[in-house]
């Protein structure tokens, strides 16, 4: 019979974060995403004057070894769940001995209300830092930091297409460029075929732009954004340098790149050219990182412009 703690606390996981399965031959041992975090669910009633009771198989604890690892305490009394990171304790696992079954022994006690984890053998630690779902938080936002480091050149075109839908805004892609677009990471949604009137001298070099957020009411283009992967980054300054001396409406630009690029940026933006055109006071830099975070805060509805361009 499935735990109904354990149960609501899957439903509350996949509520903040997506997808979560169980892990192949363990009925305890969960993943997050693509193994963006994995979790060992344990669970103990509390007995006479607070003491609870698990154990941890060893078996079980060779599959969080080198990944993003916690192990989820659950009680019958109601209080949250404590997700204590693997890692932190590892060592300490490394160092004990399990009992005849297989298991290590610890329990969870509330010492002058400080709650500690104790390790048959190995002694009592502070867990107080672990409690509720604020460690795993920071924990798989950081993993998603480090993973938006790696996006290709269409996956970060997908995220600030999704951005400018999520924003209101219709959004042209060039025709070349749809096909690659990674659907994956964002809702599917109707791209605009042709973009908006009235920018005929800078057509040609519109089209050619990575994505383009436009106010289809206003016939308006919102903003220009040119993802730099491996290509110069003064070949996109150089392309918004173009549109801006040519047609003045335009007057958000952004290049987007790794962080690395940054630096690269600042020196090229400016260069008296981009100086003199006005180029450097309206082109901004926007790295991946943030990008990534951008379109989780949007389709999550945490901000407050999501619906209003």
């Amino acid at each position: 019979m499935a735990n109904p703690k354990k149960t609501k606390i899957l439903d509350d996981l996949r509520r903040r974060f997506g997808d979560v399965r169980k892990l192949k031959g363990s009925e305890s041992l969960f993943v997050i995403g693509d193994e963006a975090a994995r979790i060992y669910f344990r669970y103990s009633k509390v007995h006479e004057k607070g003491r609870t009771f698990f154990g941890l198989r060893e078996v079980d604890l060779r599959q969080l070894e080198g990944h993003n690892s916690f192990l989820c305490f659950l009680l019958d009394d109601g209080s949250p769940p404590l997700f204590v990171p693997y890692l932190d304790f590892e060592e300490i696992f490394a160092n004990a001995q399990p009992a005849k079954d297989g298991q290590y022994k610890v329990q969870l006690t509330n010492q002058s209300n400080t709650l500690e984890l104790y390790v048959a053998r190995q002694g009592r630690f502070n867990v107080e830092a672990y409690v509720g779902f604020e460690t795993l938080e920071r924990s798989l936002e950081a993993q998603r930091f480090r993973e938006a480091s790696s996006l290709s050149h269409s996956q970060v075109q997908t995220l600030l297409a999704g951005i400018g839908h999520a924003k209101g805004y219709d959004v042209f892609v060039p025709e070349s460029d749809v096909g690659r677009l990674d659907w994956s990471l964002t809702k599917n949604f109707p791209l605009r075929r042709h973009l908006p009137e009235g920018f005929d001298q800078v057509r040609g070099i519109l089209r050619e732009i990575d994505v383009v957020w436009v106010a289809d009411a206003r016939n308006k283009i919102e903003g220009l954004y040119e993802v730099e992967h491996s290509t110069p980054v003064y070949s996109g300054l150089l392309r918004f340098n173009d549109i801006l001396l040519t047609d003045s409406r335009v007057s958000r630009f952004s290049i987007v790149s790794n962080d690395v690029r940054r630096d690269l940026f600042s020196r090229q933006l400016f260069r008296p050219t981009f100086k003199k055109s006005g180029l450097a006071e309206l082109c901004s830099f926007l790295e991946y990182a943030n990008v990534f975070a951008w379109h989780q805060r949007l389709l999550k509805g945490d901000s407050p412009y999501a619906a209003n361009p």
